[in-house]
């Protein structure tokens, strides 16, 4: 158990971070969270994933001090490649341990991601963040992001379909 946001770092993620990264998205998986996954990773599919994550992109682990273990990540990615229209806006996703939530993890990671996008040249950050799932939410909301819309019946789950919430937040005033 996590006693206090002092007793993690958050760094860059690597491939060798992948079989950690997997299991604290699995157990939110498993736990039928609201979440976009709705069937666990694999360590090699996600260490794959980190391997070939876009240059310009941000992608953190935070871990226990003590042991080294991830208590939660969050990624970053450029919004499109195709254009340079979207060049200033990023697409992120974040995931915290179910047993260290509430303690500060969620925090230090949008810290950290905010400060080495706007040094990528980022400018606005945005998310679909399931309607079922409030606690994502005010996350979000905590770390000043906005709701801009809804994309209605834009998930499908269990067979039932779920709005999705539109939020960004800009990174300059």
């Amino acid at each position: 158990m996590l006693e206090s946001p002092l007793d993690m770092i958050v760094r860059e993620a690597a491939p060798d971070d992948a079989e950690g990264v997997a299991a604290v998205l699995n157990a939110i998986v498993a736990a039928g969270e609201p979440v976009a996954y709705d069937a666990p990773l694999t360590a090699e599919a996600e260490r794959r994933y980190i391997a070939a994550f876009p240059e310009r992109g941000v992608f953190h682990v935070a871990a226990r001090r003590d042991d080294g273990v991830i208590i939660g990540f969050q990624s970053m990615e450029p919004f499109a490649t195709y254009t340079h229209a979207f060049d200033h806006v990023g697409v992120i996703g974040t995931y915290v341990a179910r047993d260290c939530r509430r303690r500060g993890v969620a925090s230090r990671l949008f810290a950290a991601t905010f400060e080495a996008a706007r040094r990528q040249g980022f400018e606005k950050i945005f998310t679909y963040i399931r309607a079922d799932n409030p606690a994502a939410l005010a996350t979000y909301a905590a770390q000043e992001f906005q709701v801009v819309g809804t994309a209605r019946r834009h998930a499908k789950a269990d067979g039932r379909y779920v709005d999705e919430v539109i939020v960004e937040r800009f990174l300059s005033p």
